[in-house]
Protein backbone atom coordinates (compact mmCIF):
# COMPACT_ATOMS: atom_id res chain seq x y z
CA UNK A 1 0.00 0.00 0.00
CA UNK A 2 1.43 3.97 -0.84
CA UNK A 3 -0.21 7.00 0.41
CA UNK A 4 -1.50 7.49 -3.46
CA UNK A 5 -4.20 4.87 -2.58
CA UNK A 6 -6.70 6.73 -1.11
CA UNK A 7 -5.04 9.87 -0.45
CA UNK A 8 -4.99 13.06 -2.73
CA UNK A 9 -2.66 16.16 -3.48
CA UNK A 10 -5.19 18.34 -1.31
CA UNK A 11 -5.29 15.65 1.57
CA UNK A 12 -1.66 15.61 1.43
CA UNK A 13 -1.34 19.38 1.96
CA UNK A 14 -3.73 19.86 4.43
CA UNK A 15 -2.17 17.45 6.18
CA UNK A 16 1.41 18.89 6.27
CA UNK A 17 -0.18 22.64 6.92
CA UNK A 18 -2.06 20.58 10.28
CA UNK A 19 1.29 19.48 11.19
CA UNK A 20 3.07 22.58 10.63
CA UNK A 21 0.06 24.70 12.67
CA UNK A 22 0.47 22.03 15.77
CA UNK A 23 3.79 21.75 15.83
CA UNK A 24 4.34 24.64 18.06
CA UNK A 25 1.42 24.24 20.68
CA UNK A 26 2.88 23.47 24.14
CA UNK A 27 6.39 22.76 22.63
CA UNK A 28 9.69 22.92 24.85
CA UNK A 29 12.44 24.97 22.96
CA UNK A 30 15.14 23.14 25.05
CA UNK A 31 14.07 19.33 24.69
CA UNK A 32 11.76 19.53 21.71
CA UNK A 33 9.08 17.66 23.88
CA UNK A 34 5.72 18.33 24.37
CA UNK A 35 3.50 19.89 27.99
CA UNK A 36 0.11 19.75 26.67
CA UNK A 37 -2.20 19.08 29.54
CA UNK A 38 -5.65 18.62 29.97
CA UNK A 39 -7.30 22.03 30.77
CA UNK A 40 -4.69 24.80 30.19
CA UNK A 41 -4.10 27.49 27.93
CA UNK A 42 -2.16 24.56 25.93
CA UNK A 43 -5.10 22.58 25.76
CA UNK A 44 -7.51 25.56 25.02
CA UNK A 45 -5.53 26.61 21.63
CA UNK A 46 -5.51 23.00 20.62
CA UNK A 47 -9.42 23.43 21.38
CA UNK A 48 -9.51 26.27 19.24
CA UNK A 49 -7.07 24.79 16.50
CA UNK A 50 -9.08 21.79 16.23
CA UNK A 51 -12.68 23.81 16.11
CA UNK A 52 -11.63 26.09 13.46
CA UNK A 53 -10.45 23.05 11.22
CA UNK A 54 -14.16 21.88 11.92
CA UNK A 55 -15.59 24.95 10.96
CA UNK A 56 -12.97 25.45 7.58
CA UNK A 57 -14.60 22.13 6.84
CA UNK A 58 -18.24 23.08 7.27
CA UNK A 59 -18.41 20.13 9.82
CA UNK A 60 -20.79 20.58 12.99
CA UNK A 61 -18.85 20.35 15.82
CA UNK A 62 -20.67 19.82 18.85
CA UNK A 63 -19.00 19.38 22.94
CA UNK A 64 -20.29 16.19 25.21
CA UNK A 65 -20.69 16.73 28.73
CA UNK A 66 -16.92 15.73 29.31
CA UNK A 67 -15.67 17.84 26.80
CA UNK A 68 -14.78 15.96 24.05
CA UNK A 69 -15.24 17.59 21.10
CA UNK A 70 -16.78 16.01 17.82
CA UNK A 71 -17.11 17.36 14.21
CA UNK A 72 -19.56 15.76 12.08
CA UNK A 73 -20.07 15.65 8.58
CA UNK A 74 -23.43 14.58 8.16
CA UNK A 75 -26.69 14.25 10.94
CA UNK A 76 -25.60 11.78 13.54
CA UNK A 77 -29.34 12.22 14.96
CA UNK A 78 -30.84 11.36 11.67
CA UNK A 79 -28.69 8.74 11.38
CA UNK A 80 -29.11 7.28 14.44
CA UNK A 81 -33.41 7.69 14.26
CA UNK A 82 -32.87 5.74 11.16
CA UNK A 83 -30.86 3.08 12.58
CA UNK A 84 -27.41 3.70 10.50
CA UNK A 85 -25.33 5.25 13.46
CA UNK A 86 -21.90 7.10 12.54
CA UNK A 87 -18.73 6.30 12.24
CA UNK A 88 -15.95 8.46 14.24
CA UNK A 89 -12.62 8.62 13.97
CA UNK A 90 -9.54 10.41 15.68
CA UNK A 91 -7.84 10.51 18.83
CA UNK A 92 -6.67 13.34 21.39
CA UNK A 93 -4.24 16.25 21.50
CA UNK A 94 -3.10 15.90 24.95
CA UNK A 95 0.21 14.76 26.43
CA UNK A 96 2.33 13.30 28.80
CA UNK A 97 5.07 15.66 30.26
CA UNK A 98 7.77 16.20 27.73
CA UNK A 99 6.04 13.66 25.22
CA UNK A 100 6.39 13.17 21.49
CA UNK A 101 4.87 15.33 18.22
CA UNK A 102 2.60 11.96 17.35
CA UNK A 103 1.03 10.25 20.33
CA UNK A 104 -2.69 11.68 19.67
CA UNK A 105 -2.23 14.33 17.55
CA UNK A 106 -1.15 11.87 14.33
CA UNK A 107 -4.44 10.38 14.52
CA UNK A 108 -6.89 13.72 14.48
CA UNK A 109 -4.78 15.37 11.85
CA UNK A 110 -5.08 12.29 10.00
CA UNK A 111 -8.69 12.00 10.36
CA UNK A 112 -9.32 15.45 9.33
CA UNK A 113 -7.26 14.35 6.02
CA UNK A 114 -9.32 11.31 5.10
CA UNK A 115 -11.88 13.76 5.65
CA UNK A 116 -10.05 16.13 3.14
CA UNK A 117 -9.39 13.01 0.46
CA UNK A 118 -12.96 11.38 0.67
CA UNK A 119 -14.29 15.13 -0.33
CA UNK A 120 -11.70 15.57 -2.96
CA UNK A 121 -12.88 12.06 -4.77
CA UNK A 122 -16.75 12.86 -4.59
CA UNK A 123 -17.44 10.50 -1.87
CA UNK A 124 -20.69 11.24 0.30
CA UNK A 125 -21.37 9.34 2.97
CA UNK A 126 -24.29 6.51 3.75
CA UNK A 127 -23.87 7.22 7.67
CA UNK A 128 -22.26 10.63 9.36
CA UNK A 129 -18.55 10.48 10.13
CA UNK A 130 -16.81 12.19 12.98
CA UNK A 131 -13.49 13.51 13.62
CA UNK A 132 -13.19 13.36 17.73
CA UNK A 133 -10.64 15.38 19.80
CA UNK A 134 -10.90 12.86 23.41
CA UNK A 135 -9.88 15.56 26.49
CA UNK A 136 -7.49 14.02 28.81
CA UNK A 137 -6.61 11.10 27.10
CA UNK A 138 -2.98 10.53 28.66
CA UNK A 139 -3.84 11.72 32.21
CA UNK A 140 -0.80 13.50 32.74
CA UNK A 141 -2.22 16.54 35.11
CA UNK A 142 -4.83 14.79 37.10
CA UNK A 143 -3.47 11.18 36.86
CA UNK A 144 -6.31 9.48 34.95
CA UNK A 145 -5.52 7.74 31.67
CA UNK A 146 -8.48 8.02 29.31
CA UNK A 147 -10.50 10.40 31.52
CA UNK A 148 -12.64 12.12 28.70
CA UNK A 149 -13.72 8.67 27.74
CA UNK A 150 -14.32 7.02 30.60
CA UNK A 151 -16.59 9.80 31.90
CA UNK A 152 -18.36 10.08 28.80
CA UNK A 153 -19.19 5.96 28.87
CA UNK A 154 -19.75 6.44 32.80
CA UNK A 155 -16.86 4.27 32.90
CA UNK A 156 -15.54 6.70 35.62
CA UNK A 157 -17.88 9.30 37.71
CA UNK A 158 -18.36 12.22 37.82
CA UNK A 159 -17.82 12.83 41.02
CA UNK A 160 -14.48 10.79 41.13
CA UNK A 161 -13.34 12.90 38.28
CA UNK A 162 -14.33 16.44 39.82
CA UNK A 163 -12.38 15.01 42.91
CA UNK A 164 -9.24 14.58 41.32
CA UNK A 165 -6.00 16.74 41.72
CA UNK A 166 -3.02 17.78 40.16
CA UNK A 167 0.05 18.00 41.37
CA UNK A 168 -0.28 21.65 42.61
CA UNK A 169 -3.49 20.78 44.44
CA UNK A 170 -5.97 21.65 41.98
CA UNK A 171 -9.01 19.82 41.36
CA UNK A 172 -10.45 18.86 37.98
CA UNK A 173 -13.61 20.56 39.34
CA UNK A 174 -11.51 24.01 39.56
CA UNK A 175 -9.51 23.58 36.10
CA UNK A 176 -13.17 23.47 34.75
CA UNK A 177 -14.19 26.52 35.95
CA UNK A 178 -10.89 28.00 35.49
CA UNK A 179 -11.33 27.10 31.50
CA UNK A 180 -14.93 28.29 31.70
CA UNK A 181 -17.11 25.15 31.76
CA UNK A 182 -19.23 24.53 34.56
CA UNK A 183 -17.99 21.75 36.46
CA UNK A 184 -21.18 19.98 37.31
CA UNK A 185 -22.05 19.41 33.62
CA UNK A 186 -19.21 16.56 33.75
CA UNK A 187 -20.98 13.29 33.68
CA UNK A 188 -21.58 10.78 31.11
CA UNK A 189 -23.58 11.36 27.52
CA UNK A 190 -24.96 8.23 26.78
CA UNK A 191 -26.81 10.17 23.42
CA UNK A 192 -23.42 10.79 22.30
CA UNK A 193 -21.99 7.29 22.67
CA UNK A 194 -25.24 6.47 20.76
CA UNK A 195 -24.00 8.18 17.75
CA UNK A 196 -21.33 6.39 17.24
CA UNK A 197 -21.79 3.22 15.34
CA UNK A 198 -18.19 2.56 14.79
CA UNK A 199 -14.93 3.82 16.02
CA UNK A 200 -11.81 3.60 14.20
CA UNK A 201 -8.50 5.29 15.94
CA UNK A 202 -5.49 5.78 14.27
CA UNK A 203 -2.84 6.14 16.39
CA UNK A 204 1.26 5.89 15.98
CA UNK A 205 3.00 2.62 17.28
CA UNK A 206 4.79 2.35 20.47
CA UNK A 207 7.17 -0.11 19.29
CA UNK A 208 9.27 -1.15 16.85
CA UNK A 209 7.48 -4.81 15.61
CA UNK A 210 6.08 -2.95 12.45
CA UNK A 211 9.77 -1.43 11.48
CA UNK A 212 11.30 -5.29 12.05
CA UNK A 213 12.69 -6.80 8.93
CA UNK A 214 10.39 -9.90 9.17
CA UNK A 215 7.21 -7.12 9.00
CA UNK A 216 8.70 -4.35 7.36
CA UNK A 217 5.09 -2.46 7.00
CA UNK A 218 4.17 1.10 7.40
CA UNK A 219 0.65 0.08 9.04
CA UNK A 220 -1.49 -2.45 11.08
CA UNK A 221 -4.37 -3.03 12.09
CA UNK A 222 -5.19 -3.42 16.50
CA UNK A 223 -6.14 -7.03 17.52
CA UNK A 224 -6.11 -5.95 21.34
CA UNK A 225 -5.19 -3.49 24.20
CA UNK A 226 -3.37 -5.55 27.10
CA UNK A 227 -4.82 -5.32 30.31
CA UNK A 228 -3.07 -2.14 32.75
CA UNK A 229 -3.51 -0.41 35.75
CA UNK A 230 -2.19 2.28 37.93
CA UNK A 231 -1.66 2.21 41.78
CA UNK A 232 -0.71 5.17 44.08
CA UNK A 233 1.73 3.84 46.67
CA UNK A 234 2.40 5.46 49.94
CA UNK A 235 4.82 5.32 52.52
CA UNK A 236 5.10 6.92 55.66
CA UNK A 237 8.26 8.00 58.06
CA UNK A 238 9.17 10.92 60.43
CA UNK A 239 11.04 14.34 59.08
CA UNK A 240 14.07 15.09 60.74
CA UNK A 241 17.37 16.59 60.12
CA UNK A 242 19.62 14.83 57.60
CA UNK A 243 23.05 15.88 59.21
CA UNK A 244 21.74 15.23 62.87
CA UNK A 245 19.64 12.17 63.05
CA UNK A 246 21.37 8.86 63.72
CA UNK A 247 20.77 6.18 61.51
CA UNK A 248 19.69 4.24 64.40
CA UNK A 249 16.91 7.14 65.02
CA UNK A 250 16.09 7.63 61.84
CA UNK A 251 12.27 6.54 60.06
CA UNK A 252 12.58 7.64 56.40
CA UNK A 253 10.06 6.95 54.14
CA UNK A 254 11.94 7.00 50.81
CA UNK A 255 13.58 3.29 52.17
CA UNK A 256 10.21 1.63 52.02
CA UNK A 257 9.44 3.46 48.73
CA UNK A 258 13.11 2.34 47.06
CA UNK A 259 12.41 -1.49 48.04
CA UNK A 260 8.75 -0.86 46.22
CA UNK A 261 10.57 0.48 42.96
CA UNK A 262 12.85 -2.66 43.29
CA UNK A 263 9.93 -4.96 43.97
CA UNK A 264 8.18 -3.42 41.14
CA UNK A 265 11.15 -4.48 38.68
CA UNK A 266 11.43 -7.52 40.35
CA UNK A 267 7.64 -9.05 40.25
CA UNK A 268 7.93 -7.69 36.38
CA UNK A 269 10.10 -9.79 35.26
CA UNK A 270 9.37 -12.69 37.40
CA UNK A 271 5.86 -12.60 36.25
CA UNK A 272 6.21 -11.60 32.65
CA UNK A 273 4.73 -8.13 32.75
CA UNK A 274 6.13 -4.56 32.45
CA UNK A 275 5.88 -2.39 35.63
CA UNK A 276 6.95 1.62 35.84
CA UNK A 277 7.30 3.89 38.77
CA UNK A 278 7.47 6.96 36.72
CA UNK A 279 6.67 9.61 39.22
CA UNK A 280 7.33 10.15 42.74
CA UNK A 281 6.13 12.80 44.70
CA UNK A 282 8.26 13.26 48.44
CA UNK A 283 7.17 15.09 51.33
CA UNK A 284 9.16 17.84 52.59
CA UNK A 285 10.98 17.38 49.51
CA UNK A 286 14.26 19.07 50.79
CA UNK A 287 18.04 17.77 49.83
CA UNK A 288 18.88 17.84 53.61
CA UNK A 289 15.30 16.15 55.28
CA UNK A 290 14.48 12.87 56.01
CA UNK A 291 11.22 11.83 53.77
CA UNK A 292 8.17 11.95 56.11
CA UNK A 293 5.96 10.60 53.30
CA UNK A 294 7.05 9.34 49.17
CA UNK A 295 3.78 9.41 47.20
CA UNK A 296 4.65 7.16 43.80
CA UNK A 297 2.64 5.89 41.02
CA UNK A 298 2.85 2.45 39.38
CA UNK A 299 2.10 1.32 36.00
CA UNK A 300 2.01 -1.96 35.33
CA UNK A 301 0.79 -4.04 31.93
CA UNK A 302 1.00 -7.35 30.58
CA UNK A 303 -0.40 -9.91 28.65
CA UNK A 304 -2.28 -11.98 31.25
CA UNK A 305 -4.77 -9.95 33.64
CA UNK A 306 -3.63 -12.66 36.44
CA UNK A 307 0.08 -11.80 35.90
CA UNK A 308 -0.56 -8.07 36.17
CA UNK A 309 -2.27 -8.46 39.67
CA UNK A 310 0.81 -10.95 40.75
CA UNK A 311 2.59 -8.25 40.27
CA UNK A 312 0.80 -5.68 41.76
CA UNK A 313 0.04 -8.11 44.66
CA UNK A 314 4.17 -8.41 45.20
CA UNK A 315 4.22 -4.85 44.92
CA UNK A 316 1.99 -4.19 47.90
CA UNK A 317 3.74 -6.54 50.48
CA UNK A 318 6.72 -5.13 49.92
CA UNK A 319 4.91 -1.91 50.84
CA UNK A 320 3.04 -2.81 53.76
CA UNK A 321 6.08 -4.56 55.43
CA UNK A 322 7.13 -0.84 55.67
CA UNK A 323 3.71 0.07 57.06
CA UNK A 324 2.32 1.91 53.98
CA UNK A 325 -0.56 1.87 51.58
CA UNK A 326 -1.30 1.07 47.96
CA UNK A 327 -4.46 2.43 46.47
CA UNK A 328 -5.64 1.90 42.63
CA UNK A 329 -6.19 4.49 40.46
CA UNK A 330 -7.51 3.04 37.46
CA UNK A 331 -7.61 -0.62 36.02
CA UNK A 332 -8.78 -1.59 32.90
CA UNK A 333 -8.96 -5.40 32.17
CA UNK A 334 -7.62 -6.85 28.28
CA UNK A 335 -9.76 -4.93 25.91
CA UNK A 336 -10.77 -7.33 22.46
CA UNK A 337 -11.30 -5.06 19.77
CA UNK A 338 -14.21 -6.23 17.29
CA UNK A 339 -12.61 -9.05 15.72
CA UNK A 340 -14.79 -9.11 13.09
CA UNK A 341 -14.31 -5.20 12.03
CA UNK A 342 -10.33 -6.52 12.37
CA UNK A 343 -10.56 -9.01 9.86
CA UNK A 344 -12.42 -6.79 7.21
CA UNK A 345 -10.08 -3.44 7.86
CA UNK A 346 -6.71 -6.06 7.39
CA UNK A 347 -8.69 -7.87 4.05
CA UNK A 348 -9.79 -4.42 2.89
CA UNK A 349 -5.90 -3.41 3.14
CA UNK A 350 -4.38 -5.91 1.61
CA UNK A 351 -3.81 -8.20 4.28
CA UNK A 352 -1.80 -6.20 6.54
CA UNK A 353 -0.10 -7.03 9.82
CA UNK A 354 -2.82 -8.10 13.08
CA UNK A 355 -1.22 -7.01 16.19
CA UNK A 356 -1.70 -6.01 20.19
CA UNK A 357 -0.41 -2.86 21.93
CA UNK A 358 0.57 -2.79 25.58
CA UNK A 359 -0.69 1.46 25.58
CA UNK A 360 -3.99 2.25 26.62
CA UNK A 361 -6.43 3.78 24.14
CA UNK A 362 -9.58 5.89 24.06
CA UNK A 363 -10.41 3.10 21.49
CA UNK A 364 -10.26 0.73 24.80
CA UNK A 365 -12.59 3.10 26.51
CA UNK A 366 -15.15 2.86 23.47
CA UNK A 367 -14.83 -1.12 23.00
CA UNK A 368 -14.87 -1.70 26.60
CA UNK A 369 -18.57 0.36 26.66
CA UNK A 370 -19.98 -1.96 23.54
CA UNK A 371 -18.90 0.26 20.96
CA UNK A 372 -17.69 -1.65 17.65
CA UNK A 373 -14.22 -0.33 17.54
CA UNK A 374 -11.19 -0.75 15.97
CA UNK A 375 -7.58 0.86 16.04
CA UNK A 376 -4.25 1.65 12.95
CA UNK A 377 -1.08 2.09 14.03
CA UNK A 378 1.47 3.62 12.17
CA UNK A 379 5.43 2.32 11.68
CA UNK A 380 7.30 4.40 13.90
CA UNK A 381 10.98 3.43 13.39
CA UNK A 382 12.33 4.68 16.39
CA UNK A 383 10.50 2.33 18.96
CA UNK A 384 9.97 5.24 20.76
CA UNK A 385 7.42 6.88 22.29
CA UNK A 386 6.24 9.35 25.23
CA UNK A 387 9.36 10.82 24.18
CA UNK A 388 10.46 13.54 21.90
CA UNK A 389 12.40 11.06 19.91
CA UNK A 390 8.71 9.84 19.15
CA UNK A 391 8.59 9.96 14.85
CA UNK A 392 6.76 8.56 11.90
CA UNK A 393 8.22 9.61 8.32
CA UNK A 394 5.89 11.47 6.31
CA UNK A 395 5.32 9.01 3.89
CA UNK A 396 4.37 6.60 6.48
CA UNK A 397 1.91 9.19 7.65
CA UNK A 398 0.28 9.61 4.42
CA UNK A 399 0.17 5.75 4.15
CA UNK A 400 -1.96 5.36 7.80
CA UNK A 401 -3.97 8.27 5.83
CA UNK A 402 -4.58 6.45 3.29
CA UNK A 403 -5.63 3.10 4.86
CA UNK A 404 -8.01 5.36 7.20
CA UNK A 405 -9.43 6.52 4.28
CA UNK A 406 -9.90 3.50 2.65
CA UNK A 407 -11.42 2.03 6.09
CA UNK A 408 -14.17 4.91 6.06
CA UNK A 409 -14.68 4.64 2.79
CA UNK A 410 -15.83 1.14 3.33
CA UNK A 411 -17.71 1.31 6.57
CA UNK A 412 -19.53 4.58 5.52
CA UNK A 413 -20.96 3.52 2.71
CA UNK A 414 -22.30 5.84 -0.11
CA UNK A 415 -20.59 6.63 -3.70
CA UNK A 416 -18.46 8.69 -5.24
Amino acid sequence: MTSNDATTAGAEATFAGMWRDLAPVGRDGRSGGYQRFAWTREDHTLREWFASEAERRGLDLTVDRVGNQWAWWGDPDAALAAGRPGIATGSHLDSVPDGGAFDGPLGVVSAFASVDALRERGFEPDRPIAVVNFVDEEGARFGVACAGSRVLTGAMTADRARSLTDADGVSMAEALRAAGRDPEELGPDADNVRRVGTFVELHVEQGRHLSLPEVDQPVAVGSDIWPHGRWRLHTLGEANHAGTTRLADRDDAMLGFAAAVIAARRAAESHGCVATIGKVVVTPGGVNAIASEVTGWLDARGSDESAVRRVVADVTEVVEEFGGLVVEDSWTGTTPFDPGLARRIATRLGGIPVLGTGAGHDAGILANAGVPTAMLFVRNPTGISHSPEEFATSEDCLAGVAALTTVLLDLAGGAS
